[in-house]
């Protein structure tokens, strides 16, 4: 497997991490407003920022253990070059 896919994979779980704590500051931050309008508006906005970055980020991971489990079994199948 190349490196390429795996550093694209590790980068992207890693700003599926930035905007989960990004969904989460924004949610602290909707409980001081004091307009309701505003509050429910930061509110389902930022829910729906931690969902999608959730989403994201068990998607990666589920993406690169796939992967690297197929790539252990490979690795103990034993090769099979018989020469006829």
């Amino acid at each position: 497997m190349k490196y390429n896919w795996w550093i694209f994979q590790v980068v992207m779980m890693l700003i599926s991490v930035f905007f989960l704590i990004f969904g989460i500051d924004l949610i602290i931050g909707a409980y001081s407003l004091g307009d309701p309008f505003s509050f429910i508006m930061t509110f389902f906005a930022a829910s729906f920022v931690i969902l999608i970055s959730l989403t994201l980020m068990i998607s990666f991971m589920i993406k690169m253990f796939r992967v690297y489990r197929q790539i252990k079994i490979q690795a103990n199948q034993p090769t099979n070059n018989s020469e006829s």
